[in-house]
C-alpha cells in the first residue's frame, strides 16, 4: 500500500517570539483518501506547552499543501494546539484570529505581509568578511552582482517551493542590509495570510537546512547603522478598496494611534531595537501615519492616495511578530464598532 508522509506543523510555547516545531507521520494513502487526516500528539513539556507530568497535547490538522521537500504525495500539514480535553491551549493563537475572522467576516478584509529576514552562516551574517563589516548600506536593495547579493540561491528556492507547494506568494527581492531578503505573502482573507505567513517561514528554515544556513527574523540582526527586519503588513476592507475608501482609511489611522500600545505590545520582540526612527521607520514612541513615508508607523501607498481607495501599510511589525496576533488585532482595531481608547503610559503619541 502506498504510504504518505505527513509533515505536522504547529507553535511551540516559547513567549514572547513562538517558532515553528515539526514531525512527520507516515499514512496509508489509501485510509488517508477515506478518512481524511487524523489528530495527533506531542510532547508539550519540550516545547513550552505542558509538564512532563501531564504532557500530551493535541494536535489538529487545519491546512494540508503539497510538500516540495519530499515531493507529491507527501503533504505539510498545519495544525492548532489543543489540551487533550480538546479545549484550545493558551499557546494557540491562531484560534483568537478564527473568533475575529468570524466576526468580521462581513468586511471582506485582505491581508499582504511582507516577511523580511537575515541569512547568517553559523553566527556570522552571510555578508560579514571575516574581518571587519561590509561596504555601507546603498547598493544591497534589489542589486545585481556577487559583490551586492548573498544567498539568491536559498531565496530563490524557497521563492519555487513555495510556488510548487500552492503558497500565494506575491514576489521576493533582496533587502537594505546585505545578506537580508524578503518574500511577500498575500493578499488573502485574514486566516489564509497568517496560516501560509508560518508555511512560508517553516519552509525557509527547512530548506536553509540543506544550504548550511540558518535563518534570523530578529528586527535587528546587527546593531548599528544597518536596517532591520520587519514584516511590514497591508491591510484593507472591502469598502477601503471601493471608490471613496481613502476617507476609511484615513479613520483606521486614527484608531490605530489610539491604541498603539496595544498593537506594539504584540508587534514582536525586541522591536525597540528596530523602531528608532531611523533605518525607514518612526521611533517605537510616535505615531505617525501619511502617504509615501517608509519613516511612518503607517503609510498610505501613493496609488491608494491618488485613486482615493485602497490600502493601508502599518510598518511597525517586526520580523519575528506572529501574523495570528497581528491580524486579530488589525482587524479589532479598524473594524470594531466600540470606539477605542487605551491609556497612554510614557510613550508620547504624535500624529499628523
Amino acid at each position: 500500500m502506498a504510504k504518505v508522509m505527513a509533515e505536522y506543523i504547529w507553535l511551540d510555547g516559547y513567549r514572547p517570539t513562538p517558532s515553528p516545531r515539526s514531525k512527520t507521520k507516515v499514512l496509508d494513502q489509501e485510509a488517508l483518501e477515506f478518512r481524511g487526516l487524523p489528530d495527533w500528539g506531542f510532547d508539550g513539556s519540550s516545547t513550552e506547552q505542558a509538564e512532563g507530568k501531564a504532557s500530551d497535547c493535541l494536535l489538529r490538522p487545519v491546512r494540508a499543501i503539497k510538500d516540495p521537500v519530499r515531493g507529491a504525495p507527501h503533504l505539510l500539514v498545519l495544525c492548532e494546539v489543543f489540551n487533550p480535553d480538546g479545549s484550545v491551549h493558551p499557546s494557540n493563537t491562531r484560534a483568537a484570529l478564527r473568533l475575529a475572522a468570524d466576526a468580521y467576516a462581513h468586511e471582506q478584509a485582505l491581508f499582504g505581509i511582507e516577511q523580511e529576514y537575515t541569512m547568517f552562516r553559523g553566527l556570522t551574517p552571510l555578508a560579514w568578511p571575516a574581518a571587519g563589516t561590509p561596504a555601507p548600506q546603498g547598493p544591497y536593495y534589489c542589486g545585481v552582482g556577487a559583490d551586492k547579493i548573498y544567498g539568491r540561491q536559498l531565496a530563490e528556492a524557497h521563492l519555487t517551493s513555495c510556488l510548487e507547494a500552492g503558497l500565494t506568494i506575491a514576489g521576493i527581492n533582496s533587502e537594505v542590509m546585505p545578506g537580508q531578503w524578503e518574500f511577500q505573502v498575500g493578499p488573502l482573507a485574514p486566516l489564509p495570510a497568517a496560516d501560509e505567513l508560518w508555511l512560508g517561514r517553516w519552509l525557509l528554515q527547512r530548506l536553509g537546512e540543506e544550504h548550511g544556513i540558518t535563518v534570523s527574523f530578529a528586527p535587528k540582526p546587527v546593531l548599528g547603522d544597518w536596517n532591520g527586519a520587519g514584516a511590514h503588513t497591508n491591510f484593507s476592507t472591502r469598502a477601503m478598496r471601493e471608490p471613496g475608501g481613502l476617507r476609511l482609511i484615513e479613520e483606521a489611522c486614527r484608531r490605530l494611534r489610539e491604541v498603539h500600545l496595544e498593537h506594539i505590545a504584540v508587534y514582536g520582540a525586541g522591536n525597540e531595537q528596530r523602531l528608532t526612527g531611523a533605518h525607514e521607520t518612526c521611533a517605537i514612541g510616535e505615531f505617525r501615519y501619511a502617504v509615501s513615508d517608509r519613516g511612518a508607523s503607517i503609510r498610505i501607498p501613493m496609488f491608494t492616495a491618488k485613486d482615493g481607495s485602497g490600502y493601508l501599510e502599518d510598518r511597525r511589525p517586526a520580523a519575528n511578530m506572529d501574523p495570528y496576533q497581528v491580524c486579530a488585532r488589525l482587524l479589532q482595531t479598524v473594524c470594531g464598532e466600540a470606539k477605542v481608547g487605551s491609556p497612554r503610559g510614557a510613550l508620547s503619541l504624535l500624529v499628523r
